[in-house]
């Protein structure tokens, strides 16, 4: 069946005899579907528009015919795939779909096709339309088709208003995958609005993770997101959702204390993180978790201590109030340092009050402040450690002269 085309002449069907047989059958049974695939496949190695004027003839006998449409907008596809995304066939393709939608309308595969190849030419808004159409044209429990394909469109582009948008929305449909939502608005620096989503997640008890992730993990996650962003998450009170966490999570303090005295320095809020970390070290109760809280609270002493050394340094005549904050940042983290010890041993006698060992080490421990006192020649002081728990206050004091202990 060539086709002649003149420059002032209208398209003219050429049929040879190889086509008479088909031309026949159709004549006789213009209305079977059987008969035009017949037709079609005998005529597939013929100059393309040849196929599509097949296509064409028998959509307008049977436009009711999914196996017709399917198949005709694959070919059109295929026969503008290596072209470039401006040629004027890609819209020739989009009308076609367009014609096939007014009786194609409910089948899910023609408006997934008809996206994808929008998607392909960078068509954002008409294809942000055509999605939306789909989405009202087909029943909801075919919308989980539809939603993969508009969620990668959207995060395809830097359309970031529009795509949390549309997140939204799928939320509505899906909101057991709310972990993909976070990861977006993290991706694009929304984080204020990624830290809400999260917290509502954690909070909801019937939440299961997509991803296999604890409640655990996902405390960690936005512990870790709100203190490492202070300055962009202002929706949520930060010191009370890592205290909830505290309380939730007892196996676990030493990263939620962390967490929390990180969000104060990020937010140059030093002396607070000093409270914070002090707290931290007089409650925890397991070595792990004191030596976490524990080697964090130094290197935060450390740093403080040697950038100001070097922003001293860097002036051109440093006064006395320099030198005397210097030393006392010095004598600060030498101090911490110098607890060590004390405040480990600490930690083992709140698992264990009863532990006589412990107690032991504690009075030696004092036994040498007491002799570094008396060996330095400082004033009689006094030291006293009371440890509440059940009816037993334990006071060991220190003076010049001797030392007793008193248990009551």
């Amino acid at each position: 069946m060539p086709i002649s085309n003149g420059p002032s002449s209208p398209m003219e069907i050429i049929f040879t005899d190889d086509d008479l047989p088909y031309e026949e059958e159709i004549l006789r049974n213009p209305y079977s579907v059987k008969h035009w695939l017949r037709y079609i496949d005998h005529k597939k190695k013929a100059p393309k528009y040849g196929v599509n004027i097949i296509y064409e003839r028998a959509l307008k006998e049977l436009p009711g015919s999914y196996k017709l449409w399917y198949n005709y907008l694959r070919t059109r596809r295929l026969q503008v795939k290596s072209r470039c995304i401006t040629d004027p066939a890609f819209e020739d393709v989009n009308n076609a779909f367009e014609r096939s939608l007014v009786f194609m309308h409910k089948m899910p595969r023609i408006w997934m096709d008809y996206c994808s190849f929008l998607t392909d030419q960078c068509k954002i808004t008409r294809t942000r339309k055509v999605f939306d159409r789909a989405l009202r044209a087909l029943p909801v429990t075919q919308h989980h088709r539809i939603w993969p394909l508009y969620l990668k469109f959207i995060r395809k582009h830097d359309i970031q208003e529009t795509a949390i948008r549309v997140f939204r929305r799928y939320l509505k449909l899906c909101p057991e995958n709310a972990e993909e939502y976070v990861e977006y608005l993290s991706e694009v620096g929304r984080l204020d609005e990624a830290a809400i989503v999260l917290a509502k997640i954690v909070n909801d008890e019937n939440f299961v993770s997509q991803h296999g992730k604890s409640k655990h993990q996902l405390w960690n996650e936005l512990c870790e997101l709100i203190s490492k962003n202070p300055e962009e998450v202002r929706s949520l009170n930060v010191d009370a959702i890592i205290r909830g966490g505290l309380r939730r999570y007892t196996d676990q303090l030493g990263h939620l204390w962390n967490s929390l005295a990180t969000y104060y320095v990020r937010s140059g809020l030093f002396e607070r993180a000093r409270d914070i970390y002090e707290e931290a070290i007089q409650t925890v109760t397991t070595v792990r978790d004191f030596t976490q809280v524990f080697d964090a609270y130094a290197q935060f002493e450390e740093l403080t201590l040697s950038k100001r050394m070097e922003e001293v340094a860097k002036l051109p005549n440093p006064n006395e109030d320099d030198d005397i904050e210097l030393e006392l940042r010095l004598a600060r983290f030498e101090n911490l340092m110098e607890r060590r010890l004390l405040l480990l041993n600490s930690v083992l006698l709140r698992q264990n009050p009863h532990n006589v060992q412990e107690w032991h080490k504690r009075v030696q421990l004092y036994e040498a402040i007491f002799q570094e006192y008396l060996t330095d020649g400082k004033t009689p002081i006094t030291i006293c450690l009371i440890i509440p728990t059940n009816n037993f206050v334990t006071s060991f004091r220190i003076l010049q002269s001797n030392c007793y202990y008193s248990f009551i």
